[in-house]
């Protein structure tokens, strides 16, 4: 009877723990760098910073020569208005017009063409359309210009941002191996991923460090466990790296079974982000078959994942007429 008790009170106290999570509100302006001048985002209080996206290419538009005038002029202008910056660092894009590796990185032999098409597919694998570029991040040489532009990040911004998030870890390539690109496999890619975020820690002391991992190649949970998604949240945990992912989708099984799971489980031991992206306002509240609430994301992200940060997309009209009035309303 004494251990049961004693496990009841340890159950309860993790739940409270992870209730006194206070969330930090952010706007993704995404490449919309310009609207962190807009006067509802500096007027709103509850808003705490911008987070804003900026691509390998425009940080390094030739080899080993960096140019952050960008974010220095936003984190000066964030600071100003006693905002706080939170830096997006993309590699990847959506479509099929635009490749954010610098050009060096595409030309050199040795970095494999630095990109790879992704694919959306059938459970044949037979090819439905493309999905955009994701840069060869399993590629070692690629890995090791993308770590040096991480090293470069934090001798000049670390303490100085919120903190730095990467893309999301899910990958386009199907399932069965003949999509794969060369050099690619789901464990060579975990491992990838783990490096990646390890370099990152190391060079960020200061400032936040997330990944963002939703899904990973090679499995789909719960019923094919590989454990490369789950890898990465333990060593997450073992290493005081946070992690997110895009899309706040209420009670949608997919990612209840992979990231929200996570987020959930590893709350109380990292710092946790998500961002509202475009289309997450009109999602489908499962429970009340209704169009979500912005109170039922806020309260999904904040008792049902227990998240520090929360990146609120810009897409009207829900943005001005819904997001903003809320968050004016809560104490």
């Amino acid at each position: 009877m004494k251990q049961t008790l004693i496990i009841v009170l340890i159950l309860l106290l993790g739940i409270n723990l992870m209730a006194q999570k206070t969330i930090d509100n952010y706007v993704f302006f995404n490449m919309d760098r310009h609207r962190i001048h807009e006067k509802t985002f500096l007027e709103t209080k509850k808003l705490i910073g911008a987070q804003l996206k900026y691509t390998w290419k425009e940080l390094e538009p030739e080899k080993d020569k960096y140019d952050f005038s960008e974010i220095k002029n936003d984190l000066d202008f964030l600071s100003s208005q006693g905002k706080k910056l939170f830096i997006q660092l993309q590699d990847v894009t959506f479509d099929t017009v635009r490749v954010f590796v610098p050009p060096y990185i595409v030309k050199e032999s040795n970095y494999g063409g630095g990109v790879n098409i992704q694919y959306i597919s059938d459970e044949k694998d037979s090819i439905i359309r493309q999905d955009g570029y994701v840069a060869r991040r399993w590629d070692k040489n690629v890995a090791e210009r993308f770590h040096l532009l991480i090293i470069a990040l934090a001798k000049e911004f670390d303490g100085k941002i919120e903190g730095i998030n990467f893309a999301e870890t899910s990958v386009g390539f199907g399932d069965s191996g003949k999509l794969y690109p060369t050099g690619f496999t789901p464990e060579i890619y975990r491992d990838a991923m783990l490096k990646q975020m390890e370099a990152a820690k190391i060079a960020f002391i200061k400032s936040v460090v997330i990944q963002y991992a939703n899904f990973m190649p090679g499995e789909w949970l719960p019923w094919d466990n590989k454990g490369y998604l789950e890898s990465l949240y333990q060593f997450a945990a073992e290493n005081n790296i946070g992690m997110g992912g895009p899309d706040i989708k209420i009670y949608k099984k997919a990612q209840m079974n992979h990231s929200y799971k996570f987020l959930k489980e590893f709350s109380n031991d990292i710092k946790t982000g998500i961002a509202v992206q475009w289309g997450n306002y009109e999602e489908i509240n499962p429970k009340t078959e209704k169009e979500v609430t912005i109170d039922e994301l806020y309260n999904f992200g904040e008792h049902e994942i227990g998240l520090d940060y929360i990146f609120w997309c810009t897409q009207e009209p829900y943005y001005s007429k819904r997001l903003i009035p809320y968050l004016d309303g809560i104490k």
